[in-house]
């Protein structure tokens, strides 16, 4: 099976990035990448998925939307920002059954996920993100928690945002969430969408940034996934272990995550490697990394 898909690969009508069921293994989870040049429109049918809508790079995007049994369209604008590495931005959650159309200038990210309850609309502004650091020393990442289930009432689709200095290690101790034990381990498919930049307040000349990706088996399910990732680039973890998620030197790395799967509740809960559980321990004595957050100009 193919879990990583190049800048390019995965372009389909109209859209830079299309992940959905017609990828072979796939059920539970799905991506939208689009850009919006020349007075161009992105447009999403009313189906069976709810989704979360944001601006990775724009000076503001207007969606506007039907809901299932509204007659009236209803129009949102979204604050934009210079890139996935310079703030936090605005949010637009809608449900399943809603039609939408997207409209304004650069690129935007939709995370998807089939469901069958229709939740509220939500906006969630920019300012109200909850940013925080996680890990400590080289194990320091951003996290962008906009879409998690203690920020979102969503009914599968779990999001947020993460970036990584160069030279740091994401997604460490290794973990996994491919099998559902209540209040232990979640069963989520996992989505990453790559972006990478010549490593901030450097003289790093790198003419090709990039970053890390590791998924091994936890099971008798066989996956290995050992790559580097560019911008635009997506790795899909349908199961296994996996991380670390790192940013080469030279290089700062940001990933968009999207969880979703079929356990009876929406939970994020995950469970170690027990190689490497010991990393978390060494976290108490060491501070974070002092580039983060990238909010705060350093």
């Amino acid at each position: 099976m193919q879990w990583v898909f190049r800048s390019g690969e995965l372009a389909k009508s109209g859209w830079n990035v299309i992940v959905d069921e017609s990828i072979a293994g796939w059920k539970h989870t799905g991506l939208r990448i689009g850009s919006l040049v020349d007075g161009s429109i992105l447009t999403i049918a009313a189906d069976g998925k709810e989704r979360v809508i944001f601006a990775l790079e724009s000076t503001g995007l207007t969606v506007s939307y039907r809901l299932a049994g509204d007659s009236e369209l209803q129009e949102v604008q979204l604050a934009g920002r210079a890139s996935v590495f310079d703030s936090t931005t605005d949010h637009l959650y809608l449900p399943i059954n809603t039609e939408i159309s997207i409209s304004g200038d650069g690129r935007v990210a939709v995370g998807e996920a089939p469901a069958t309850e229709a939740k509220p609309v939500a906006l969630i502004k920019a300012s109200d993100v909850e940013v925080f650091v996680r890990g400590a020393g080289r194990e320091s990442r951003q996290v962008n928690n906009f879409g998690v289930p203690e920020a979102l009432d969503a009914s599968r689709l779990i999001v947020c945002e993460v970036i990584v200095p160069s030279g740091n290690w994401s997604g460490i101790p290794p973990h996994k969430h491919d099998t559902f034990i209540e209040g232990v381990e979640s069963n989520l498919e996992e989505i990453y969408y790559f972006e990478a930049q010549p490593a901030r307040g450097s003289n790093a000349l790198t003419a090709d940034p990039s970053g890390l990706l590791h998924v091994y088996a936890s099971d008798e399910r066989p996956i290995e996934v050992t790559t580097l990732v560019h911008s635009g680039d997506v790795g899909l973890v349908p199961y296994g272990w996996h991380g670390p998620v790192a940013a080469t030197p030279g290089s700062d790395l940001y990933f968009f995550n999207v969880m979703a799967g079929p356990d009876p509740d929406r939970s994020w809960n995950v469970t170690d490697d027990p190689n490497y559980a010991w990393i978390r321990e060494t976290w108490h004595h060491q501070d974070a990394d002092p580039r983060l957050p990238f909010n705060e100009r350093k």
